[in-house]
């Protein structure tokens, strides 16, 4: 009896399992599941081996719907969106290697090998509860038949009262609704392959010549930089905001000292709390590429890319300084970059903070040094992109500044990891996830804003911006998308340009600045520093 108990407990719990922790409490799992109801009903009426096939096979259903219950939990709670069945499958990948780098190798090798048990666990033991359960029913038929009726009608009532528990309604049917959802999600996801094909085929500046793309930024020394999950939550949230606000407020009367002024606004991003990729892409392409397969083509595409407009004018060498990259980057000749320094080029030999490969200082002196330094012998000026690390979560341990002379070969930076927190009590702590954040913030603003004090020109021209909020788990379950965006130099006319934009003076956008969609950014930059459309159709 207990164990037909127990059984009948895990399989309603599975039923009624929602795929979000927010709300999660008792009154999700006090319900009455539909499919429970016409599932008895089934097998009542079916001989015993049809009825075995029918209730081990729907066991095994169950179990899979359920681990995609808990998939879109993670996914909800780390990327803010719900997993997907046809896209999602890859990115587990990079979340071992995100758990091996903030939990080590064992760790990691120790949860995935859980989780496979878990999972196939899980099968097994739905099928047999299912199993079990049909037996009970076929050997109970009458009872089972007036109680399988009586549950029936309970339904019924309940469905069309409307009543709840706690705002949850009793009569459920979670699976059926969830099924349908997944069948819709994989039904959109292709046509939305389709579709946006066509839209990556057209291009506003497609077939500008180079002689007509950014003749306003001619001679300037170009750097585009992505600060890593730098989302609005930095400047404003109240645990977080005071440290961060303080800094960039801090590091705009510096570079004012130093002959800089600034600009800043918002930026909707097409991602949440990771795959920063998309966010790169989103802002360089002008396309909205929110998802793996969007930017699958748009790697694919020749689609003009902010930074590749830059090349094509014939004007400026193109570099891009990719500490985060650790292996073969094949999306270097979309961004039309001629040469990048990944994270084994750059002379490092100090310590990895959890998952970034080297301190953003670090990764600055190294640009300084190998690449900004250094005119192009060809005597063209030269656009950059840099993609800051040192912000990606778990946050822990964070690096500090130290004198730009001490940095050296980055060995020096081995005892101030290993005085740093460890990334398992930072992931397991929210309060102090969301203060260390701040704090990883703080450290790439003021790295990548000295750098610019120290080594800028009148030339020089820096564009940065997050390229995404992160986790809900530190930016809230309701947080906005928006990430900052900054554009500094000395130059009065290059700011100038963007007057009617009505962005914020300064690094700290004002709460109501303007907000666009970061797939507006390329369309509007490249219109702002007079580039001339030229409309092209795949």
């Amino acid at each position: 009896m207990t164990v037909t108990v127990l059984a009948a407990v895990l399989v309603v719990a599975a039923l009624v399992l929602p795929n979000t922790v927010v709300g999660l409490g008792p009154a999700k799992f006090t319900r009455i599941p539909g499919e429970a109801v016409i599932g008895a009903a089934v097998l009542l009426a079916l001989p015993r081996r049809p009825r075995v096939v029918l209730a081990a096979l729907s066991g095994v259903v169950l179990a899979a719907m359920t681990v995609l219950n808990l998939l879109d939990m993670g996914f909800n709670q780390y990327l803010g969106r719900p997993f997907n069945p046809v896209l999602d499958w890859s990115l587990l990948g990079d979340a071992q290697s995100y758990l091996e780098d903030s939990l080590g190798r064992t760790a990691t090798l120790a949860a995935t090998a859980g989780v496979i048990v878990l999972v196939l666990l899980l099968a097994v033991l739905l099928a047999l509860a299912t199993v079990r359960l049909g037996d009970r029913l076929a050997r109970h038929g009458a009872a089972a038949t007036r109680g399988t009726m009586i549950a029936g009608v309970a339904w019924i009532t309940c469905s069309a009262l409307g009543l709840q528990i706690s705002g949850v309604p009793v009569a459920s049917d979670r699976t059926t609704t969830a099924l349908k959802v997944e069948s819709q999600r994989v039904s959109d996801t292709l046509r939305d392959e389709a579709q946006f094909q066509k839209i990556a085929g057209e291009d506003r500046f497609g077939g500008t010549p180079g002689s007509q793309l950014v003749p306003d930024l001619r001679g300037k020394d170009m750097v585009f930089t992505f600060i890593e999950s730098y989302g609005r939550s930095a400047i404003e949230d109240p645990i977080i905001a005071p440290g961060v606000d303080t800094t960039l407020d801090a590091r705009t009367k510096a570079l004012a000292k130093a002959g800089f002024h600034a600009r800043s606004g918002w930026l909707t991003s097409a991602t949440y709390g990771g795959s920063s990729w998309l966010g790169h892409s989103t802002t360089m392409s002008g396309l909205w590429v929110s998802n793996q397969q969007r930017y699958r083509t748009v790697m694919a595409s020749d689609h003009l890319s902010l930074t590749e407009a830059f090349k094509k004018t014939g004007a400026f060498d193109t570099v891009g300084v990719m500490p985060g990259v650790q292996k073969g980057w094949p999306e270097q000749k979309w961004y039309g970059l001629d040469k990048v320094y990944n994270a084994f080029q750059l002379g490092y030999r100090g310590p990895k903070f959890s998952w970034s490969t080297m301190p953003d200082q670090y990764a600055l002196q190294q640009y300084e040094e190998r690449v900004h330094s250094k005119r192009p012998s060809d005597g063209k000026s030269r656009m950059s992109l840099l993609i800051l690390t040192s912000s990606h979560q778990p946050w822990a341990p964070v690096p500090k500044m130290v004198g730009w002379d001490e940095l050296g070969d980055g060995s020096g930076f081995k005892e101030m990891e290993a005085a740093g927190d460890r990334p398992a009590d930072v992931i397991a702590d929210t309060t102090k996830s969301r203060e260390q954040y701040g704090k990883s913030i703080q450290y790439s603003v003021t790295a990548l804003t000295e750098w610019l004090e120290r080594h800028g020109t009148d030339d020089t021209v820096l564009v940065f911006l997050g390229d995404h909020q992160p986790i809900a788990r530190v930016s809230g379950n309701h947080a906005s998308r928006d990430v900052p965006v900054s554009i500094v130099a000395k130059d009065p006319k290059v700011l100038d340009r963007i007057a009617d934009w009505h962005w914020t003076q300064g690094l700290r956008p004002a709460h109501d600045a303007p907000v666009w969609r970061m797939s507006s950014f390329r369309d509007r930059f490249l219109t702002a520093y007079g580039s001339v459309p030229h409309p092209e159709k795949g």
